[in-house]
């Protein structure tokens, strides 16, 4: 059984890493494209628009995805529910978010943003009829029709938002991409997957009884995570927070897509060893250490080029971002050593301690991003957002301990290979930049991004596995890489 699922688990990551990297791709190109034809403000008016959508849509948020991968047999009956529940809750909000616009467009300053607020009320209706037997994929480790979805919304959303941005210069590109991506989920995901929902509330609260703990931590968790956005676009400006949020988004990107292809099968797998702490315990070590050394390095990799990337990418007047960047990548791909406490809480039914996990966070970081944007503005916001990091990754570590009885030692203790090959790969990419002048030529900002990279991905190897070596080549992401390696290999041969 545990041969089976892990062969399961290794096929679904071929497949989210597949549909991660091709629509990681697509997002880097749309938001290179669209940051040469925009303006910052363009950015930033729109991140307001959104953040002001996922908060409102987080303080109703019913979690019920996650009450149907929890639930053992879920039923029609239970798809039903959930589906008349999220469709109901779409047309009030999208209603009453889009009843606001004229009075925050007025709050801020702008009439543009009543436009933003109009479409992304449409935004929250649709998003009410997606088919919720879509969750019943990662549920049963089926990825492959997970990945057509993913990737068809992304390419069409991304010409559609390219092709308005050519014709009209406008932050309109923005918000059509998401829309008519967003459109084409819902379409597709009823063509993949065929299911015609019936109107029922007869298992409402046998789903909301998981879910209530799991709503209210996100909800507290979207708000801690996006009201920094809100408080940049009132008091900083809008092109401030168009350097912020774009800066934050590719910051974000590498850990994210480099992780996700693990991290999404990680609650289903979880939740078959829930009630044998034993193998966990094991299966979340082994999995922790695995994502701590793909993450880490490509974030402060990031960190590391961001300057020459950003100029090469999206032109000077983007260059604010860099800072952004420098730092968030960093500290995002630091916080995974702890970042899986929450597919490991999910599985273990903590959802009530996750909400409160989330609150102590928000209680910490907000006050630190208030005082941090007074005293210094934007950069006051990237420290804090550096500090509140460090805190969460300690506190994660902490609740992992209480959740599965795994000391922050020895969590700190797995990943220490990896902590000290990245120190040697920045020591090497640090050194190298020294030998650049201060051209900005596209082909010697190419020629510098190539070689720092490359220098940076072979230091980062070699001391790797030297460090291993030298350990005497104990369990843990390496050999599990040479392990998922030397199968690939294997079945390349055989084929052949």
């Amino acid at each position: 059984m545990v041969q089976n699922l892990s062969s399961r688990l290794a096929r679904g990551s071929l497949w989210i890493t597949a549909s991660r990297g091709l629509v990681n791709a697509l997002g880097f190109i749309s938001t290179i494209v669209l940051a040469r034809l925009l303006l910052p403000s363009d950015f930033g008016l729109v991140a307001l628009g959104m953040t002001m959508l996922l908060i409102l849509q987080s303080f109703t948020n019913l979690s019920l995805a996650q009450a149907l991968v929890h639930h053992r047999e879920p039923t029609r009956g239970h798809f039903d529910t959930a589906w008349t529940l999220n469709m109901l809750r779409g047309l009030l909000l999208g209603g009453l978010f889009s009843a606001v616009g004229p009075v925050v467009a007025a709050f801020y300053g702008d009439p543009r943003l009543a436009n933003v607020i109009y479409a992304f009320g449409l935004s929250i209706f649709m998003s009410g009829l997606a088919n919720p037997r879509r969750i019943m994929l990662q549920k049963e480790l089926i990825f492959w029709q997970d990945f057509v979805l993913n990737v068809s919304q992304k390419m069409i959303g991304v010409i559609v938002g390219i092709a308005v941005a050519l014709i009209y210069r406008s932050y309109w590109a923005l918000i059509a991409g998401t829309l008519v991506g967003q459109l084409a989920q819902v379409v597709i995901s009823y063509t993949v997957l065929p299911f015609r929902p019936r109107l029922t509330l007869k298992h409402a609260r046998e789903l909301w009884s998981f879910s209530v703990w799991l709503a209210l931590s996100q909800m507290i968790n979207t708000i801690n995570w996006r009201f920094d956005q809100l408080l940049i676009g009132k008091f900083l400006g809008s092109t401030d927070l168009g350097y912020y949020t774009v800066g934050n988004n590719l910051a974000v990107m590498p850990t994210r897509e480099a992780t996700s292809p693990l991290t999404q099968t990680l609650f289903p797998a979880f939740s078959k060893f829930a009630n044998e702490p034993g193998r966990l315990r094991h299966a979340y070590q082994r999995a922790q250490a695995l994502v701590t050394a793909i993450a880490l390095p490509l974030g402060v990799g990031m960190a590391l080029i961001a300057e020459p990337l950003v100029l090469l990418a999206m032109g000077e007047k983007w260059l604010p971002a860099t800072a952004v960047i420098e730092a968030l990548a960093a500290i995002i791909a630091v916080q995974t050593i702890g970042s899986q406490v929450v597919p490991l809480g999910m599985s273990l039914g903590a959802t009530r301690l996750l909400f409160v996990r989330d609150t102590q966070l928000f209680f910490v970081r907000l006050p630190l991003i208030m005082a941090g944007m007074y005293v210094y503005g934007l950069q006051g916001v990237i420290y804090a957002r550096v500090i509140t990091g460090l805190v969460a990754t300690l506190v994660n570590m902490l609740m992992i301990r209480r959740l599965i009885a795994l000391p922050v030692r020895k969590q700190l203790g797995a990943n220490l290979r990896c902590i000290l090959a990245v120190l040697v790969m920045s020591a090497a990419v640090w050194a190298a930049q020294r030998m650049f002048a201060a051209n900005h030529g596209l082909v010697q900002l190419l020629f510098e991004v190539v070689t720092l990279i490359g220098i940076g991905a072979f230091t980062y190897g070699a001391s790797s596995a030297a460090l291993w070596m030298i350990g005497g080549r104990p369990a843990g992401p390496e050999r599990e890489m040479l392990d998922l390696a030397g199968k690939a290999r294997a079945r390349f041969f055989n084929r052949g």
